[in-house]
């Protein structure tokens, strides 16, 4: 059995990655998220297990300590991270996996796994972002310009990544990656 894709999907705040990577993983039977370990408390209808993994901060820094997180950042205050053993499980059983993470975490994978495939998913105008951090009504004031304020250092890592998608339609980012997941299975180097 070979082994599946791991793939990258890093944005700034309010691109649509969960989304997207939601839409993906039910479209394709083959791909798979990784559920993400996070210090922050859950937003309202987070659920523990299903969205994010939700541990105190002293059992995340446990785990950097151990080694366990295949990448990790802290961001807007909070840690974030991937767990290493859940995603060489899923790739060695020969799904494809996507991680939703910041461009901190994507760099970590980036020097971490050669193969690793990255996507930057970017909003149709800076405009449309603030519109969607807005939107979504889940922070504070000084937060949501917080964010904002970062999406423009977060652009300057575009050139970093394999692939970028504009997510101005839902279904068409979805298409676009999909394709971009055919590609990549059909390199000489994989085959």
């Amino acid at each position: 059995m070979d082994k599946g894709l791991l793939l990258v999907l890093s944005g700034p705040s309010g691109t649509g990655k969960g989304t997207v990577c939601e839409e993906l993983c039910q479209q394709q039977n083959s791909l798979c998220n990784s559920i993400s370990v996070t210090s922050r408390f859950p937003r309202k209808g987070e659920k523990d297990g299903v969205h994010y993994h939700f541990l105190p901060e002293a059992q995340f820094e446990k785990l950097i300590e151990e080694g366990a997180l295949l990448e990790w950042a802290r961001v807007y205050g909070n840690y974030y991270g991937t767990p290493l053993k859940q995603v060489e499980e899923k790739r060695a059983q020969g799904l494809d996996v996507i991680l939703e993470i910041d461009t901190q975490g994507a760099k970590q994978i980036r020097e971490r796994v050669k193969e690793a495939i990255l996507i930057f998913l970017l909003p149709p105008s800076l405009k449309e972002l603030w519109n969607r951090i807005k939107g979504r009504g889940t922070e504070k004031p000084e937060v949501m310009k917080e964010r904002f304020l970062a999406a423009h250092g977060e652009l300057k890592e575009i050139s970093n990544y394999n692939y970028v998608v504009f997510n101005n339609n839902v279904s068409e980012a979805v298409d676009k990656i999909k394709a971009i997941i055919t590609a990549e299975k059909c390199r000489v180097a994989r085959n």
